[in-house]
């Protein structure tokens, strides 16, 4: 037994042919936030704190869509949503329909702490934002120029996007538009555990590019994006409806509690038969401190480290 930390910033049809100052930018982040969390974890902070340290960091990275890289809803506004779940005692938190909250992750931690409910949205998280002196800044922060040229993609091409669809020049034809491109960006999250095996587990999303507005997705949804309790913490990304469909994270979770799997053979075959091929990845932990990062996406930006000293930043399969 030993401590393990997981972290995803998305996973898609991630090009092999990606730029390297695309790929460089996105790697650099995910080795930065790795080593703030096993930094927190060596300094015995507990995993739901460094959970959503990490959460935070990449929230503020406007390369990821979360927070502030937070893809834009077909009005052109952000409605951002997070989760946050701590294995050991099961309570969890969620927000979704953000549009002010600098750090979803966090108000996702005082709806867990502060009030009688798992999850707030939309005007009622906003108020209980301000409530909590939470920081807040207007909505235009968020709207970034890249942003605000994949939703002109995803308009044209009259679809919903996936995080991972690269805004494209205008002389390229619509024909030669990939349904599941890539746009370099993608919901994060974290798992941990330390070396007592408390585990927990965080999320965060901007959502769908063109979205309706309202839409929620997988990653507030306690069992589908996000789940821990005393065996496993997991964190899902992909295509939100296909993983509340296969209730991913919970799944993971049973398959060990019940069948006596490793997280390992879990993961993998959550992965591999619930949710269709290009549609999920997921990081996640165990309360032995085993990792693993399975995805059937093309690819899946992701990082891990463990108390042995293996450490590991990856896209593709290696």
């Amino acid at each position: 037994m030993g401590w393990a930390i997981a972290l995803h910033g998305g996973a898609g049809d991630i090009p092999h042919s990606l730029p390297p100052e695309r790929r460089l930018t996105r790697e650099a982040c995910l080795r930065h936030c790795l080593q703030i969390g096993v930094d927190a974890l060596t300094s015995r902070k507990s995993p739901l704190d460094v959970v959503e340290l990490v959460v935070r960091e990449l929230e503020n990275n406007p390369h990821f869509n979360a927070g502030r890289g937070s893809v834009l809803t077909t009005s052109g506004t952000v409605e951002m949503e997070a989760c946050i779940m701590d294995g050991k005692s099961m309570r969890c938190g969620a927000v979704s329909g953000l549009t002010t909250v600098v750090n979803a992750i966090s108000l996702s931690r005082l709806v867990m702490e502060k009030t009688p409910h798992i999850y707030l949205g939309f005007k009622g998280a906003e108020a209980f934002a301000r409530e909590q002196g939470i920081e807040t800044v207007d909505a235009s922060h968020f709207i970034t120029q890249e942003n605000v040229e994949r939703l002109k993609q995803a308009k044209e091409a009259n679809r919903v996007q996936v995080d991972y669809t690269q805004p494209v020049e205008k002389d390229v034809k619509r024909d030669e538009l990939k349904p599941d491109g890539d746009s370099q960006i993608g919901t994060v999250g974290c798992v941990a555990v330390d070396s007592e095996g408390n585990l927990a587990a965080a999320t965060s999303t901007g959502g769908l590019v063109n979205k309706m507005v309202g839409r929620i997705g997988d990653t507030p949804i306690i069992g589908a994006g996000t789940y821990a309790n005393s065996l496993c913490a997991v964190s899902a990304t992909g295509k939100g409806e296909a993983i509340i469909r296969g209730t991913v994270a919970r799944d993971v979770a049973a398959l060990m509690e019940f069948k006596g799997m490793s997280l390992q053979e879990a993961a993998a075959l959550v992965v591999g038969d619930r949710v269709p091929k290009g549609h999920v990845g997921l990081v996640a932990v165990s309360a032995t401190g085993e990792v693993t990062m399975p995805f059937n996406t093309t690819g899946m930006f992701r990082a891990c480290a463990t108390e042995d000293g293996h450490s590991e930043i990856a896209i593709w399969d290696s």
